[in-house]
């Protein structure tokens, strides 16, 4: 019995068939076993192959019976290498999606763990309840935020006074120092020797300006 025909009759554990089949990670572990079985062999038939042509070659036509022989074995060599590629090509096929389909099992479990999760915490949580929270955070806040507010300010402590009072009042002050400094202010003495008098030359230029005008107006 080949070891494929074993694979098939009689490869799955004891485990498995108590179970009612493999599972995903077994099976997966069963494919690439027979992947790497059926790579061996192809790995073989390549080798049986380039002999067989070798041989073929070496007789030739000295023994064309020998070289037939030859090249009637690399036929089936190759006819068996190209069903192992198809095999393979299969193989590989039903490995992947028996990937991907444990994969989207795996995907969905977890999601459904996380969905489980989420319902259990919802569960002692009360809409109302969590409104009425939010509503007394906001208030808290708001109060939080007078709070605040009324620090921040400047206090006054008794400042609020009437300002045209207090204009009206630092203006007597100013006029009050005016009229204190008008009063210290002292004017020069008037000196009481005589002016000098002219000169007469002054006196006489003074004249001569006075005939000018006369002679200018009597002219016109």
């Amino acid at each position: 019995m080949s070891k494929i025909s074993r694979f098939f009759k009689g490869g799955g554990s004891a485990a498995s068939k108590g179970r009612g089949g493999p599972s995903p990670q077994e099976a997966l572990a069963r494919l690439r076993e027979t992947e790497e079985m059926l790579s061996k062999k192809q790995e073989y038939l390549e080798t049986r192959i380039e002999r067989e042509l070798a041989v073929a070659r070496q007789h030739g036509t000295k023994n064309r019976r020998a070289a037939l022989q030859a090249l009637k074995r690399k036929k089936r060599y190759e006819k068996q290498l190209s069903q192992i590629d198809g095999t393979l090509s299969t193989i590989e096929f039903q490995r992947e999606a028996l990937e991907n389909s444990h994969t989207n099992t795996e995907v969905l479990k977890n999601m459904g763990y996380a969905a489980q999760a989420m319902k259990k915490v919802h569960e002692n949580m009360d809409l109302n309840k969590i409104d009425d929270l939010m509503q007394d955070i906001t208030e808290q806040q708001d109060v939080a935020q007078e709070i605040s507010d009324a620090i921040s300010n400047r206090a006054t402590f008794g400042d609020e006074f009437d300002e045209d009072e207090l204009m009206a009042e630092l203006e007597e002050l100013e006029q009050e120092e005016l009229n204190k400094g008008m009063r210290d202010v002292r004017l020069p003495s008037v000196p009481s020797t005589s002016l000098p008098s002219r000169p007469a030359s002054t006196r006489r230029r003074a004249e001569d300006e006075d005939e000018m005008k006369k002679l200018a107006a009597w002219a016109s």
